[in-house]
This record gives structure tokens, C-alpha cells and sequence, in this order.
């Protein structure tokens, strides 16, 4: 206790942290109270070292000014950033969901970058909406009479379901009552819209006259809900939307359609499986159409419902429209996504999302063996890769059931464990999020885009010069 007592009196003060060499550069280029903070905080970790039995010997005035360096060039990152996808999920909600397209990129920078006509018509001077933007597109695209643009799907349901059926009943599907990420259940989100849940059915099937024998007088909608993030196979059996259209029309009724993934056109013309589109739905009979604008349209965030004019007139002058309502940096990147589907023949191209859904696996595969080629010769002293066939998820609510073939990098190495090396690439500048299996990381390349192969190299090699000298 006397020598951990003494060696706490020799720790540096936070002002000769500031003052050494390792930091004193990096003070002049940082905010001040971001070098003193960080400065704190490695004095600190070396004093509770001590208290926890460290040998003082290991402990030198160059050892905390070097962690402070590290500290604060973390805290001098921005914290929200642009991070590396290698887990094979491809709409993955933790990592930003949908990549945006250049086109998307170069409208949000250039809205950014100054004002803008928002709600403001060029033409007249006078007000306008804001979704006039992107109204004509998703009527030209998907042949809706009207759009309406709010921040989220969750939103939309909320404000379809508060406008037109609050205080009246609901009828869904037990097999359709969905729970997604982030607590969102579909019963919760009927409560706080202040409708009545009415369930038919059973979990596996539903049968019209399960709809048929539900409807009362105080009825106002039947809403279909999309399994799009989850399958229910073998035995089980649902009503096709234009069954349940007629049958809402045949009552007085409206019938709705969360979509959920949001799929603007027919995706088998690109050789992926089938998932109902937009314009199948509102042909189907659905007067409303609600889906999410950064899944499979591959957009911002944002929730879109398109249909009937009159309804969504109703929805805009609901009071919850103006707290849904999303900003100019969304329009700008949606409307130059919703650009994109007027010309299909360029859309693999140009349309990021559509590129690595149906990227070749053998050009995968040629980027893997480069891969492994580079690594052999950067960090052929501590890391070992190989490539393996596997396959990556749609993810994000979309295409449930549906993985697309891959080439996986498994990467092994004989200094570090999977779990540190897993956590070294998270701590990198651009983050790079990876999987770990039977003590191995693996990167799936389906989700790495080309030109971050050379940051993941740069990645591991930094990672490679910061292990000490082997023995």
C-alpha cells in the first residue's frame, strides 16, 4: 500500500501531459478542453492501474501522454461516420440501412450547402409544398393519384390509421400482427393511433370469411400487412390483397397495405425473388400504400404513402402530418433515388443498393483473391486469409428467406483472438463491422464496396504495427 501510495504522488500532472512531446502537436491542432480531457483520462486509467496492482515501473510519464494522444485523437473523430459493412447484411438497420446513390449524395450536399426552394415554387414566388418535389415522380413511377413523404414507416402507419379509422375498427390478420425492431408492434401503434384492433384468423392461416364475419357497423378499414421480414411456412395460408380490396369495396370499407419494404418495380427482372411492389398493390385495390423509403427503394430514411388523393389531402391536414414531416436533406436525397427508376437500364448501375444485390459472385470472388494476395504481403507475420463460399442477408425487413451467394474472407490470426481482432476493426477511423465465427472474423464482401477494400488493408495493416515485436 506504501509503494502504491508513492508511486501515486509521482504520476504526472495533466498539465505535463499536455506539455509532452505525443501530445503537444496534436494540442495545437484539437480543442483545448477536448487535449485536456483527454489528458485527464489517461492520468486517471494509469492511477486506478496503480490501485489495482500494477507495478509502478510499468507506468511512465511516455506511456500515459501516448494514450492521451490515442484519446484524443478518438475524441476528435466525428462520432457519427461513415463506418464499413462486412457482416453480410446488406440493409442493416445498425449500420444506416440503405447505401445512397452518387446522385443521392451530390442533391444532399448541394441542398446543404445553402438555401433552398423548399416550400417556395420558382415559378410564382409564392408558397408550396414541400413534397411537390417528389409528388410527380411517385406518380409517374408507381401511378398513385397522390404521395405524401413523412420520417418513417412507423410514422405512416400512425398517421394512416389516426386518420382514417380513429375511434373505429381495424381488421388485420393474426398472422400479419408484426413486432419490428425497436419495440414497434403493430397492436401498440393501433392504441396510440386510437383505433380498435380487431385479429381474424389464426397464426398460419386466415380465410375470407374470417374478414367477412368481423366487419360491423363500426368498421372503417382492413388493412393487409406485408410479412416482409418474416415468413410463416408449411401449413398456412393468407387472403391475396385484391380478395380483401373487393371486400372492403363491396362493404363501404377501405382497405390499406403496409408494404413495409418499399420495392418500386418487379425485382425478378433483375434476377431477384419476387417481392410485392407498390404498383401491384395500389392495382390490387388498395386505396392506401405505406412502405419504408430506405430498404428496397434504397433511399434516406423516411416513410412514404402514396394513393388515393383525397385520403392523403385528409392525412396532410391531420395534425401529426407536421410532427411526420421530414427535412430538406430527405427530399433532396429521395427525390434523386425516385430519378433513378425512370431509367431501369441504368438503374443496376447508378442505384448503390441494386449494384450489391445483384453484383456477380465471380467478381466477388476476383476481389477476394486480390484481397488475400495483399494480405499475405502486408501482414503476413501475424494474419492468415482465405476465402469461402457463404451467403449474405437482404436484412432490413426485406426479402426474408431470400440470402444472396457470397464470398466470406476468413481472416485468422496467431496474435489475437477473433473477439480482439473483431474489436481492433471496429476501433479503426472508418469503423469496419465484421462477423466472428469459431474464432475466426469474417468479412463478407457482397457488403464491402470496392473502393473500401484498400481502407480495409490500410485497417489491418495499422493494426498489424501497433502489435508489440514478437519474441
Amino acid at each position: 500500500m506504501k509503494q502504491s501510495a508513492s508511486a501515486l504522488r509521482l504520476l504526472p500532472r495533466v498539465d505535463e501531459i499536455l506539455a509532452h512531446p505525443q501530445m503537444a502537436s496534436l494540442t495545437q491542432s484539437s480543442a483545448h478542453r477536448l487535449a485536456r480531457q483527454a489528458a485527464r483520462e489517461a492520468v486517471e486509467e494509469a492511477r486506478a492501474s496503480l490501485l489495482g496492482g500494477r507495478e509502478p515501473q510499468e507506468i511512465s510519464a511516455d506511456a500515459i501522454a501516448a494514450r492521451a494522444a490515442e484519446i484524443l485523437h478518438q475524441k476528435s473523430l466525428p462520432s457519427l461516420r461513415r463506418a464499413i459493412n462486412a457482416t453480410g447484411v446488406i440493409l442493416h438497420t445498425g449500420l444506416g440501412r440503405a447505401p445512397l446513390s452518387q446522385a443521392a449524395q451530390q442533391a444532399l450536399a448541394d441542398v446543404a450547402a445553402g438555401y433552398s426552394n423548399l416550400q417556395s415554387d420558382v415559378e410564382s414566388g409564392l408558397r408550396s409544398q414541400r413534397e411537390v418535389h417528389v409528388q410527380w415522380l411517385l406518380q409517374e413511377i408507381t401511378g398513385a393519384e397522390s404521395g405524401l413523404v413523412v420520417n418513417n414507416n412507423a410514422a405512416a402507419t400512425l398517421l394512416v390509421l389516426n386518420t382514417l379509422a380513429a375511434g373505429r375498427e381495424v381488421i388485420v390478420s393474426r398472422g400479419e400482427l408484426v413486432e419490428i425492431g425497436g419495440a414497434f408492434r403493430l397492436p401498440d401503434i393501433m392504441a396510440l393511433a386510437g383505433c380498435r384492433l380487431v385479429d381474424v384468423g389464426c397464426t398460419n392461416r386466415t380465410h375470407l370469411r374470417d374478414y367477412e364475419k368481423a366487419i360491423t357497423e363500426r368498421t372503417a378499414l382492413i388493412l393487409s400487412v406485408h410479412q416482409s421480414n418474416y415468413r410463416i411456412q408449411g401449413f398456412a395460408s393468407q387472403v391475396p390483397l385484391g380478395e380483401l380490396a373487393d371486400l372492403a369495396h363491396s362493404r363501404g370499407l377501405l382497405c390499406a397495405h403496409d408494404l413495409g419494404s418499399g420495392a418500386l418495380l418487379d425485382l425478378r427482372q433483375f434476377g431477384l425473388p419476387h417481392e410485392p411492389s407498390v404498383p401491384e398493390s395500389l392495382e390490387a385495390g388498395a386505396e392506401v400504400v405505406f412502405f419504408s423509403g430506405d430498404k428496397l427503394l434504397g433511399g434516406p430514411q423516411s416513410g412514404l404513402i402514396l394513393g388515393k388523393a383525397a385520403l392523403l389531402e385528409t392525412m396532410r391536414k391531420n395534425p401529426f402530418y407536421r410532427t411526420f414531416r421530414v427535412d430538406k436533406l430527405t427530399l433532396a436525397a429521395l427525390e434523386a433515388t425516385l430519378r433513378l427508376f425512370l431509367d431501369t437500364e441504368s438503374l443496376l448501375q447508378k442505384h448503390r443498393l441494386f449494384s450489391v444485390l445483384t453484383c456477380p459472385l465471380e467478381k466477388i470472388r476476383e476481389r477476394a483473391d486480390a484481397l488475400i494476395r495483399q494480405i499475405s504481403k502486408r501482414c503476413v507475420t501475424w494474419l492468415s486469409a482465405s476465402a469461402q463460399e457463404g451467403e449474405s442477408e437482404i436484412g432490413g425487413g426485406s426479402l426474408a428467406g431470400h440470402p444472396l451467394p457470397t464470398i466470406v474472407l476468413r481472416l485468422e490470426s496467431s496474435r489475437l483472438s477473433a473477439a480482439e481482432l473483431s474489436q481492433r476493426l471496429r476501433l479503426h477511423d472508418t469503423p469496419v463491422f465484421a462477423r466472428i465465427h469459431e474464432d475466426s472474423v469474417l468479412l463478407d464482401l457482397r457488403t464491402v464496396f470496392p473502393e473500401e477494400d484498400e481502407i480495409l488493408l490500410a485497417a489491418l495493416e495499422q493494426i498489424g504495427g501497433s502489435l508489440p515485436a514478437a519474441k
